[in-house]
């Protein structure tokens, strides 16, 4: 069973840009039409506060938004900080062997010896290799998601086996 979240962060509202409501996104997702005009994003982990793309463009690392509703920079300044969603369903699928961040977090990492190490709380994207930091037990083990460390991924078990390597999984 994966119960995984039922809402991805896609996006994080940044600052007003100019006087006609348009403001700064951040993007969360590496899919580029998310934010093409007629995208449909909420503004929770629920659709209670939907929002759709008027208008859209690059601008540097960020990308600059214009959402229906939003005509004035002071409706676009009480935007500032929000997170834009998409529901997890609407996530594309990905190669073999390749996850999305919101499907690991949570799931619970044992050594192929059968040792708990803990749940997988957090990804970090690095430019070698992805890393997987998992709470366990007196601190926290840093996993390196590498063919070599990683025996295997079950998302529907929510369970991932990795080698017992020593210095990586030592208590």
């Amino acid at each position: 069973m994966n119960d995984g979240p039922a809402w991805i962060a896609v996006g994080r509202i940044g600052r007003a840009h100019g006087v006609k409501g348009e403001v700064s996104v951040l993007p969360l997702s590496e899919v580029a039409s998310r934010f093409e005009p007629g995208s449909r994003l909420f503004l929770t982990e629920g659709e209670d506060r939907p929002v759709t793309v008027r208008a859209a463009r690059r601008h540097h690392a960020r990308v600059l938004v214009a959402f229906d509703g939003v005509t004035d920079r002071d409706r676009a300044e009480a935007m500032q900080g929000e997170y834009l969603f998409v529901p997890a369903t609407e996530a594309p699928p990905l190669a073999e062997g390749e996850y999305w961040t919101h499907e690991l977090v949570g799931c619970l990492v044992v050594s192929d010896e059968g040792r708990e190490l803990g749940r997988v709380r957090e990804v970090m994207h690095t430019p070698a290799n992805d890393v997987w930091a998992v709470d366990c037990e007196g601190g926290e083990v840093l996993v390196p998601a590498l063919r070599d460390v990683v025996a295997s991924v079950d998302l529907a078990e929510r369970r991932i086996v990795v080698h017992e390597i020593p210095g990586l999984t030592a208590p």
